[in-house]
């Protein structure tokens, strides 16, 4: 048995987890909403929203340490997930207010999480792991699909 590929196993591991566990504290800091917060409150749609997040996030992680050339590159494509997710939040909160003043109707997606409004709580979950798949099926080192 070859000892690199334990050592391989760890190292790809835990990175994985440090990239998650950076994911959590920096979504916790850039969001209006205090999630950890709100759902030590009992506030599902928090616990959604970041759930998806977290999920979407580690959809990237696992495609980044499958595709990945080195331990470094992994890093890099997680840390891209992170950002990637952070964005997509506030654009959702942009394009959610943009269709409520549309439709006449004043909402934010931070005020619909803090009134654990369960469906905007899913809807956050989903957008997230959309947006991990999507991030997660664009890292490929396949040069027939590069061009």
């Amino acid at each position: 048995m070859d000892t690199n590929l334990y050592v391989d196993f760890l190292l790809y591991s835990l990175t994985g987890f440090a990239i998650m566990i950076a994911g959590l504290l920096l979504f916790e800091l850039t969001t209006k909403n205090k999630e950890f917060a709100l759902i030590f409150k009992g506030n599902a749609s928090a616990a959604l929203s970041l759930g998806g997040r977290l999920a979407g996030l580690a959809i990237v992680i696992r495609a980044a340490a499958e595709n990945s050339v080195s331990l470094s590159d992994m890093l890099l494509w997680g840390v891209i997930g992170i950002i990637a997710l952070v964005i997509l939040y506030y654009l959702t909160e942009l394009i959610t207010y943009i269709f409520g003043k549309g439709l006449k109707v004043n909402v934010t997606i931070f005020k619909a999480i803090e009134q654990n409004n369960i469906a905007v709580g899913i809807l956050i979950l989903l957008i997230s792991c959309s947006v991990g798949m999507i991030i997660a099926g664009c890292l490929t080192y396949n040069p027939d699909l590069l061009g």
